[in-house]
């Protein structure tokens, strides 16, 4: 089994705040490379060149936040792309009630850039062959808050509801905050453990 995993982060944060990931990974016997990209640039351009990033090798996903809504969506609208094990981190594939709400404002909309309308409610379906583990938070911390409370568990920016997708493999809930998935060392040991096995337990 490869022992590449790519690293994607969520909106508005460079590549290196998944460092801390990477180096829980390294000492497990992974080789990451992170993608960076401009997260208000439109969601094709960003798959695109997540698609491009990735230059027909094998390797394992794990992506927070939008970087994790780009890793799906990019690996259900391109069958042909091969991958490893799959772990969406925070990742609000089914829409996101605070980017609605964030977007509904002009500076929000300003913000968020054209990716303000993948943030609209809908399905996700996994029908790809590889194992697909999803990890929300549950601790409310987080600038999704700051208009109000969000519904259901959350982790302050993202609902558990919104990171479900039908047909994956496993999911795994920790407590902790959005901005605070990709440096848990819970969160590290759950990813390592799923690219290994595809199961968290």
């Amino acid at each position: 089994m490869t022992s590449a995993v790519i690293l994607v982060p969520g909106l508005w944060v460079p590549a290196a705040v998944m460092a801390v990931l990477a180096a829980r990974l390294a000492r497990h016997g992974y080789v990451t490379r992170s993608f960076d990209y401009h997260g208000r640039a439109p969601l094709e351009a960003n798959i695109a060149r997540l698609a491009r990033f990735v230059d027909g090798r094998t390797a394992h996903f794990v992506g927070h936040s939008l970087g994790g809504v780009l890793i799906y969506d990019m690996l259900v609208r391109h069958g042909g792309i091969a991958s490893g094990n799959v772990v969406l981190l925070g990742a609000p594939v089914r829409g996101c009630y605070a980017g609605r709400r964030l977007g509904a404002r002009s500076l929000g909309r300003w913000l968020l850039g054209a990716c303000v309308g993948r943030w609209e409610a809908h399905e996700a379906r996994w029908q790809r062959r590889e194992p697909l583990g999803v990890i929300a938070g549950t601790l409310p911390l987080g600038l999704g808050r700051a208009f109000g409370a969000l519904p259901g568990e959350n982790d302050g920016v993202v609902c558990v509801d919104e990171t479900t997708v039908e047909g994956m493999s496993d999911g795994a809930l920790v407590r902790t905050g959005h901005n605070m998935l990709t440096v848990s060392r819970r969160v590290g040991a759950l990813v390592s453990q799923f690219l290994r096995t595809g199961r968290f337990a």
